[in-house]
């Protein structure tokens, strides 16, 4: 035999192994990232602002909210859930979104939503 065939082998093994688990990374981390795109397409027809909880503008909190929203084929908000965020805020954050319209689709879709509190801005 010659050296191709047995001083190689492991390398090509290895090689192939390191291939395959690049493919299996990339069609895993593809799957995943379909659905938050196609939902991200949901076009907002309406918007209500939050309130910005008095307790909250008191003691100067703010910050970012994170949602995750259930919106229905019409255009309908169905749910909505914090995912993060300061509590105070989550729930000004929530009333809001649930008040919210989007553009018609082809079925029930998720969306994440990400709502802004900064003190300065609000009245």
């Amino acid at each position: 035999m010659d050296r191709f065939q047995m001083g190689d082998r492991p390398l090509l093994l290895r090689w192939a192994g390191v291939r395959i688990c690049q493919a299996v990374v990339f069609a895993l981390t593809l799957s995943l990232t379909m659905p938050a795109r196609a939902a991200d397409e949901r076009a907002v027809k309406s918007r209500v602002a939050p309130l910005y909880p008095e307790i909250a503008k008191r003691l100067r909190i703010g910050g970012a909210v994170k949602l995750a929203a259930t919106v229905d084929a019409e255009g309908k908000v169905t749910d909505v859930k914090a995912l993060s965020g300061n509590r105070m805020l989550a729930v000004a954050a929530e009333d809001a979104v649930r008040k919210w319209k989007f553009a018609p689709g082809t079925e029930e879709t998720n969306v994440d939503l990400e709502i802004n509190f900064a003190i300065g801005q609000q009245p």
